[in-house]
């Protein structure tokens, strides 16, 4: 259910208990209002699902592959530390110079763009796991 919509609802059900005397009228608005809340609900969670559908779906390769392929690289930068860990066994001079530049490189990207993508990673990682398990494709 959408987060502020709790809140709503229980002012709602609320106010039904305290201006409707008749029991079976309260329920029956008491459903009404759930009832178009779950509607509405629904209606949210259909789009959101149409905007993934048409940018999965869309011809531009970019737009498709673009968080998988973001993904990718940031698995590629840490499956790298693998080889320079070895480097650094065998020259450490060399590995400490590699690791300074990579640092200041690192260090150069905003935090607002770290944040992004974690935020990206972790929604793009549960949505897959939600699909999953619903056994969509």
């Amino acid at each position: 259910m959408i987060p502020w919509l709790g809140p709503i609802l229980q002012a709602v059900t609320h106010t039904i208990d305290k201006i409707v005397p008749d029991p079976q009228e309260k329920q029956r608005l008491k459903a009404e209002m759930e009832q178009a809340l779950l509607s509405a609900d629904l209606q949210m969670e259909l789009t959101r699902y149409q905007a993934i559908v048409a940018e999965a779906q869309s011809g531009d390769k970019w737009t498709s592959r673009a968080r998988p392929s973001f993904m990718y690289v940031i698995y590629t930068l840490l499956l790298a530390s693998i080889p320079f860990g070895v480097l650094y066994a065998f020259s450490p001079i060399t590995a400490m110079g590699i690791t300074s530049g990579m640092k200041g490189w690192f260090s150069a990207i905003p935090d607002q763009l770290y944040t992004l993508f974690g935020v990206g990673y972790i929604g793009y990682s549960a949505s897959r796991t939600v699909d999953k398990l619903k056994g969509a494709k």
